[in-house]
């Protein structure tokens, strides 16, 4: 009774999903766009997809946010795949950013398969709801015909959400992408399957503040010991722990259970909870207090269809790279 209940709550979600692609895509991209000019397209990213996957589950969430950190910048072309001096992936934020080999490696299939046809962009966007996929999370229709960026520069990355900002500051960086507050809460949602290294939280651990035991009070006292064994003072900060205590490799809306409980790790997480504007959605994606329940599963697809046409470059705009890393 149990599993027939979570297929059918998985069919509705996935409907809801496709019914709302219509609503939320911009005009220059469509469900089915390579149809008729490369029909394997999506189906080639899936299996490259999961053919890392199984070696590395990892990718899963290095893809998911190498899509959020690329549409952040110029939008959602590619521009973040770019090689060479001062381009995005030379930025700070992205320097932690992985999984450009799966990327290549789908170009590589695709240019064999239908050369010229299949954007660098696309793959990505594809990528990303794959690798949820794959870590038990929603399914939903990405739009395609996006193309690719000829511009990538590491000083256009000041822009994307930092760890520290205020929830008023990242209100306004995602106002800025067309993003509401909804979005932003369901978005960051994304950080069930995701990794920091402790460099990252490592200074809410110890003399955050000068009173009790100088950790950040947001912070659980329970939690505290935890997080300070995987980042000792002086210790290897480029240690990586799960931004989801307890279920880090399975996409799930128990990232929202921590936060709730002051069990966020980064500061910019856990101010979800703690600011009023938006603890009022993390309740409704946990059903509590009486409100409205909110679907994280369909909420968080179509907050990524929406994200993922951001600055959508498409007719002569922009290109069909031939090797992702490098403009034509």
């Amino acid at each position: 009774m149990e599993s027939a209940r979570l297929i059918q709550t998985s069919l509705s979600a996935f409907l809801l999903l496709s019914l709302s692609v219509s609503f939320v895509h911009c005009q220059t991209t469509r469900v089915g766009f390579y149809s008729k000019t490369c029909p394997r397209a999506e189906s080639i990213v899936r299996s490259t997809v999961q053919t890392h996957f199984r070696s590395n589950p990892t990718v899963a969430p290095a893809l998911l946010r190498m899509h959020f950190h690329d549409c952040f910048v110029q939008g959602c072309d590619a521009s973040v795949l770019i090689d060479g001096p001062n381009t995005e992936k030379t930025a700070p934020p992205n320097l932690g950013l992985r999984g450009y080999e799966v990327i290549d490696d789908a170009k590589t299939q695709l240019e064999a398969e239908c050369p010229g046809v299949v954007s660098c962009a696309d793959i990505l966007a594809l990528a990303a709801r794959d690798s949820v996929v794959l870590t038990n999370g929603p399914n939903w229709l990405v739009p395609t015909g996006r193309r690719d960026g000829r511009v990538s520069l590491a000083s256009d990355t000041s822009n994307l959400p930092g760890f520290t900002d205020s929830i008023d500051v990242q209100k306004q960086k995602f106002s800025d992408k067309g993003l509401n507050a909804q979005d932003l809460v369901t978005l960051v949602g994304g950080h069930t399957i995701g990794t920091s290294a402790c460099q990252f939280f490592m200074y809410r651990l110890y003399n955050f503040t000068t009173t009790g035991n100088g950790a950040d009070p947001s912070i659980n006292p329970s939690f505290l010991p935890q997080l300070q064994a995987l980042c000792p003072q002086n210790g290897d900060v480029t240690r990586r722990v799960g931004l989801d205590t307890g279920s880090e490799t399975r996409f799930d809306a128990s990232f929202f259970s921590n936060l709730k409980n002051g069990r966020g790790v980064l500061e910019s997480d856990q101010k979800l909870w703690t600011d009023a504007s938006t603890n009022t959605l993390v309740q409704q994606f946990l059903g509590i207090r009486g409100l409205l329940g909110l679907s994280f599963y369909v909420e968080f697809g179509k907050s990524m269809v929406k994200m993922s046409n951001i600055g959508v470059k498409s007719g002569t705009d922009g290109e069909i790279r031939k090797v992702c890393s490098a403009i034509n």
